[in-house]
């Protein structure tokens, strides 16, 4: 049955402040959970953070005292639901388990949306994201037999291959050509907004994650594949932000949060198959109803429009976390040597490309190679976990 969540009401704004009993939820079994579940819960910990970071933002820009109180009011709800959703991951779980559990998000987020794209310039980016984030995955795998003498497959349980993507060394461009174009919030359909906003938070929250674990390892190859990685992911947010048409006001903006809040957890109630996770899941929906309920009467008096002009009257398919091996294989024949220039893709290892792999290599390796070479001193191998089938080596021949 369609959800319209514009006709819904949620839990009344001064019935949402938790008592810390409430916030001390239970955390997951790492042993024994779903490994979708994980992502589901690294998905909606990087969307609240950006619904928090995004509210004060807006109060910074914001003279009117009285939006900026009532900003803060359901921005203190936001900041428990974050805290609520992220102790839900395990204490004992080491960084690295938690940061292949990041990339698995990263490849199966990034490929179903992909999937469900409807504008194919914006489904291009989310797949050129995609094969670069799936190369990060392996190498992270790679590292984690190498520290913790445990194999990844026991993490992401099958469901996500790990093999190589677009080399890592390969990610590093210019800035200027990780600027897309921004779609047309006049004319582009309201599940791409929803999109653009889901990945732009889950890559924002990885590269958070990165930046602040990566100091916390002793061995150098770790410190030194995480400061990689991170500026890379600096670099995919910047491309995913790109794409949010910046004409938004900043009340179409807060409706959209809302609105793609409302979206996830109504999508993640409907498939989760942990009972106290998913209690979570519906008593957060019906927060965020409350919460869409009070940005749509912000819209109507302050941008003088009705919230069905910028999101859709009902919400679309679900969001699904699901196994999406075929589909990054058939972008890994098809796309692995794609670079970008401008707010393109070429084949070419152009100019500019090459000065920044110049400049940060300076002669050397980068650390994302550099983990390879040490495992296979150490193991004999590299790490891979292939369920099914060949595939061609991944190839970057236009660039050597």
């Amino acid at each position: 049955m369609p959800f319209n969540p514009l006709e819904q009401r949620g839990i009344p704004l001064d019935r949402q402040m938790r008592t810390w009993r409430e916030l001390d939820v239970q955390p997951i079994d790492p042993d024994r959970c779903d490994p979708y579940t994980r992502c589901r819960i690294i998905t909606m910990n990087g969307i609240e953070i950006e619904a928090v970071l995004f509210s004060h933002h807006m109060a910074r820009h914001c003279p009117d005292q009285d939006v900026r109180r009532q900003l803060a009011q359901t921005r203190a709800v936001e900041a428990q639901q974050q805290k609520a959703v992220n102790w839900l991951l395990p204490g004992v779980a080491s960084v690295l388990e938690t940061t292949i559990a990041y990339e698995q998000v990263a490849v199966d987020l990034t490929a179903w949306v992909a999937r469900m794209e409807p504008d194919p310039y914006l489904r291009q980016a989310y797949q050129f994201g995609l094969l670069e984030d799936f190369d990060h995955l392996y190498r992270y795998a790679n590292l984690y037999e190498m520290i913790e003498h445990r194999k990844a497959e026991e993490i992401v349980q099958g469901l996500t291959e790990i093999m190589p993507g677009r080399p890592t060394k390969y990610h590093h461009r210019d800035p200027t050509d990780n600027v897309r174009d921004p779609y047309d919030r006049s004319r582009t359909d309201p599940l791409s907004k929803l999109h653009a906003l889901t990945i732009m938070s889950a890559e924002q929250q990885t590269m958070n994650f990165y930046l602040n674990v990566g100091p916390q390892y002793m061995e150098p190859i770790a410190r030194q594949l995480y400061q990689e990685i991170g500026l890379i992911e600096e670099e995919h947010v910047t491309h995913y932000e790109s794409l949010v048409d910046p004409g938004e006001t900043w009340w179409e903006q807060l409706v959209n949060h809302e609105y793609n809040e409302c979206y996830l957890y109504y999508s993640f109630m409907e498939q989760e198959p942990d009972p106290k996770v998913k209690a979570v899941w519906e008593l957060h929906l019906n927060m965020e109803l409350e919460h869409l309920r009070i940005a749509c009467d912000l819209m109507r008096r302050n941008d003088g429009r009705e919230p069905e002009e910028v999101v859709a009257p009902e919400l679309p398919n679900v969001l699904t976390f699901e196994p999406n091996k075929g589909y990054v294989r058939e972008l890994l024949a098809t796309q692995i040597d794609l670079t970008t220039l401008g707010t393109g893709y070429v084949r070419e290892a152009h100019e500019r490309f090459q000065a920044m792999q110049a400049l940060l290599n300076d002669g050397d390796r980068p650390p994302s190679e550099r983990v390879m070479e040490q495992h296979r001193d150490m193991f004999g191998r590299e790490y891979r976990l292939e369920t099914e089938g060949e595939h061609p080596e991944p190839s970057l021949r236009s660039h050597d």
